[in-house]
């Protein structure tokens, strides 16, 4: 249904990040900074039920924020956030005919807000170190309201100078310099101090990043008392909720000692992820932010979806005009966890092995396995198709075709054993007295020419679940056999989805990181288990669309149209 209502605003603005990830995904993608002491919280359990009852009071917060920047308080405003100080500071300034000088690229908020404000907008490039700021003072006329300094920037990591600042500040007089230092803990110079005594500046700061509170939602302005009271004016009288003020006081009281360490712990891990990214041949910015803004070239939507199937989120912007080729990745501040981002790094951007399941990828079954299926469950009186046999496959716990026909028979109400589905399934497809087994229409989808250059490339492994004999027979007939250094087959390890025959794969390869590309969600959800990238890829004669759905559902990084691609996306 439509309405009539009217609006200014375009649905379209929206800041919309879904909520991805869940228990054990490492998010690397939002720039959240320290983990807060458990003792915020024991502190926060035992306040007084007034703490909720009550409006909020922001005065100790203010009085501490003041005091730590030697200001008067009514030089301080607190926002939930400082999205919401510069939210707070457009629709102050701004207005239909009044221009926000931005540089480009930079907070995607600022666009949104000045947007919201009707301001318009001029973007001025940021694109190396050197903060522009001849190129922005060129910009500067009758109609420049605010001028934004993101420093460090969001999402390179760029910083501005002291310098900078204040050539702008003086020579723009008329404007007002908005300086973001959402990330300053982590840069080599603060300029809050240092910029105190120029009145058109107002410096937004936040708790979100390194203070480690993103979930409280607490920032804060401070600038010239005049600009300070009108922030005040520009929203409304209780933008922080009581419990986050509560735990923002216990952060900056005591959390100085947790925040040393952590940001001394990410600059050490921005160094050494700087300097992996290069030896992996790629081009990352300095950064002196808690995040590390790398150039991938046109792999970067398949670098985050693998590093993301690895189970380690980054932020990617194939959104954005002219960083479809960046990543941005958060650093973790933790030990462990930069240890598992650089592993990952290394697995989607440096595999030792390239892993294959057999049927569906390398070997077309159609007409052997498949029809084995159908003609056994035939045996027994029940009819299945090949569209039944693809369901299950779909559904997943479907690595063994004696199981699965066995499954598809008692669907329709007929039991029978294992063992006897087994045995007629073994005589149709390998053949008694005589007879030609269905195996015998078994043929290679994939040209021995493209295994032959990638086993130049790096050493090739099959993980499959068909007994030994079997997979070797496939191997020799089809010219393959000594391609593959190692096969992991039915008696050697539990069948997948369990991760056992692919770390068992690994492990005789004597590798460590690794691709492995297969037919089911199975296939994916073993080699994601065992830390290596899932690629997957539809079978001859499956349904497209539907594989495709479930196999990136099940986590696989990207679904090859076949094989030969793999070519170009190795490294």
């Amino acid at each position: 249904m439509t309405t009539a209502l009217k609006t200014r605003i375009d649905p379209a603005w929206v800041y919309d990040r879904p909520a991805r990830g869940g228990p054990g995904v490492l998010r690397l993608d939002r720039n959240e900074g320290l983990l807060p002491s458990p003792g915020a919280l024991a502190e926060l359990a035992e306040a007084d039920p007034e703490l909720l009852r009550r409006y909020p009071d922001v005065s100790e917060l203010t009085a501490l924020l003041a005091a730590r920047w030697n200001v008067a308080p009514g030089r301080v405003i607190v926002t939930a956030g400082a999205d919401e100080a510069i939210d707070r500071i457009c629709r102050a300034f701004l207005a239909r005919g009044r221009t926000l000088l931005l540089p480009e690229p930079s907070f995607e908020m600022l666009d949104r807000y000045a947007a919201l404000a009707g301001g318009e907008l001029v973007r001025v490039p940021w694109p190396a170190d050197v903060f522009p700021t001849d190129e922005f003072l060129e910009r500067v006329d009758g109609r420049t309201a605010v001028i934004a300094i993101v420093s460090p920037n969001n999402p390179t990591g760029g910083v501005a100078t002291l310098a900078d600042v204040r050539r702008l500040a003086v020579q723009a007089h008329e404007a007002l310099i908005l300086l973001d230092h959402a990330y300053v803990e982590y840069a080599d110079d603060d300029l809050t101090a240092a910029v105190l005594d120029l009145p058109n500046v107002v410096v937004t700061r936040t708790l979100s990043k390194a203070w480690g509170l993103a979930g409280c939602r607490v920032g804060y302005a401070i600038g010239s008392p005049d600009v300070i009271a009108v922030l005040h004016a520009a929203g409304g009288p209780y933008p922080v909720a009581a419990p986050s003020i509560s735990l923002a006081v216990h952060q900056l009281e005591r959390g100085k000692p947790l925040l040393a360490a952590h940001v001394a712990r990410v600059r050490e891990e921005r160094a050494a992820l700087t300097r992996q990214l290069q030896s992996l041949r790629l081009s990352p910015r300095d950064s002196q932010a808690n995040f590390v803004f790398v150039d991938c070239g046109t792999r970067a939507s398949f670098c985050a979806a693998a590093l993301g199937a690895l189970g380690v989120l980054v932020r990617e912007f194939r959104d954005r005009p002219g960083l479809e080729t960046a990543l941005r990745i958060t650093l973790p501040g933790e030990p462990a966890a930069f240890e598992r981002l650089t592993t990952a790094l290394d697995t989607v951007l440096a595999p030792q092995a390239i892993i294959f399941d057999l049927d569906g990828v390398l070997a077309d079954v159609r007409e052997s396995q498949r029809a084995a299926m159908i003609a056994t469950a035939t045996a027994f009186g029940v009819t299945i198709t090949m569209g039944d046999i693809e369901k299950s496959l779909r559904a997943g716990d479907a690595a063994n075709d004696w199981v699965v026909t066995q499954r598809l028979i008692a669907a329709a109400g007929v039991q029978a054993s294992l063992e006897t589905i087994t045995s007629r399934y073994q005589a149709l497809y390998l053949g008694v007295d005589g007879s030609t087994g269905l195996r015998e229409w078994e043929r290679a989808i994939v040209p021995g020419q493209v295994l032959e250059r990638l086993a130049k490339r790096l050493p090739l492994a099959i993980v499959t679940g068909r007994p030994r004999d079997e997979a070797r027979w496939f191997l020799e007939r089809a010219g393959f056999a000594n391609l593959f250094r190692a096969v992991v087959c039915m008696e050697d390890a539990p069948r997948k989805p369990d991760p056992a025959p692919v770390r068992l794969a690994l492990a005789r390869l004597g590798v460590g990181r690794a691709w492995m590309v297969g037919n089911t969600p199975d296939d994916i959800r073993a080699a994601a288990g065992a830390s290596v990238v899932p690629l997957g890829a539809v079978a001859p004669g499956d349904d497209l669309a539907a594989t495709s759905t479930a196999l990136t559902d099940a986590g696989a990084a990207r679904v090859i149209d076949q094989v030969a691609d793999l070519e170009e996306l190795l490294p």
